[in-house]
């Protein structure tokens, strides 16, 4: 009796299966892993926050730069936004004779979602690219290395004064957004659109309450740590050269634009 030997032979696709299997399990591993550092980096920042030496003239710095840096450039998303939405707004509650709306409408839009969501981004696209190329790049030209031979905790100086920054200044910035936001819907709505003044501002006191305004105010707390840790943590972390700075600030933007969505959706759920 013949006994055939040969091993069985393998099929083009089965490779390709394996292959995009052993791909997809390793960009898994490795988002688990950054996530893992993230939070771990997180509890040191904590940790560190609350020893001393305190460094509030860092803090002040990055206030100054995160807040004041992108002021302007808040408001006038703010107010271009709230442009947009009440012209829109008028349109459509035309077709219903429902113009008196577009007030409360725009009002509820902004404060609830529009403010923290865009706010973030924009400090993300301004401060937070910043950031990450500035730990980057000192982390690849061993700046990091060099506080830390001066018994200097680089954790403690260069990060937690980012991450303070961002959780104080982002509901400011969310603040500046809403008034902005207002300011050019009530221009739209009243000045172009032909609404009262009158019903524009009592529609939006009635429907418009505290809480309102303060789930805009934790949605910009919250997304300011997570604009800052994820920034600070992939430009603490980046190697490679120029190249893989500029590599760990992509990766950065992308992380921070998908978590603010990500979570606004979290929060929204949890908060109602």
């Amino acid at each position: 009796m013949k006994v055939n030997l040969k091993p069985p032979k393998r099929h083009a696709w089965m490779d390709g299966l394996q292959q995009g299997a052993s791909q997809v399990g390793a960009v898994f591993k490795g988002r688990v892993t950054e996530l893992g550092g993230m939070v771990l980096l997180a509890f040191q920042v904590l940790w560190c926050s609350i020893r001393p030496p305190f460094r509030l003239r860092n803090f002040l710095t990055q206030c100054e730069f995160i807040g004041v840096g992108s002021a302007f450039l808040v408001c006038l998303t703010g107010a271009f936004s709230g442009m947009v939405f009440a012209h829109q707004s008028a349109r459509a509650f035309q077709i219903f004779n429902a113009t008196s709306l577009v007030g409360p409408t725009v009002a509820l839009t902004i404060t609830r979602e529009l403010a923290p969501v865009f706010s973030a981004l924009m400090v993300t696209m301004r401060a937070g690219s910043a950031m990450c190329t500035e730990l980057g790049t000192m982390r690849v030209t061993e700046q990091v290395d060099a506080l830390e031979t001066m018994a200097i905790n680089p954790i403690q100086y260069l990060l937690v004064p980012r991450v303070l920054a961002g959780l104080c200044v982002l509901p400011l910035l969310v603040a500046l957004f809403d008034f902005a936001g207002m300011a050019g819907a009530y221009l739209v709505a009243v000045g172009f659109q032909g609404i009262s003044a009158g019903t524009f501002w009592l529609r939006t006191q009635r429907w418009l309450e505290w809480p309102d305004v303060a789930e805009g105010l934790m949605k910009g707390a919250v997304f300011g740590v997570v604009v800052t840790m994820v920034s600070c943590y992939k430009g603490f972390h980046a190697s490679g050269g120029a190249k893989g700075v500029g590599k760990a600030t992509t990766e950065a933007m992308v992380a921070c634009a998908l978590s603010i969505f990500i979570l606004d959706y979290l929060l929204g759920v949890l908060l109602h």
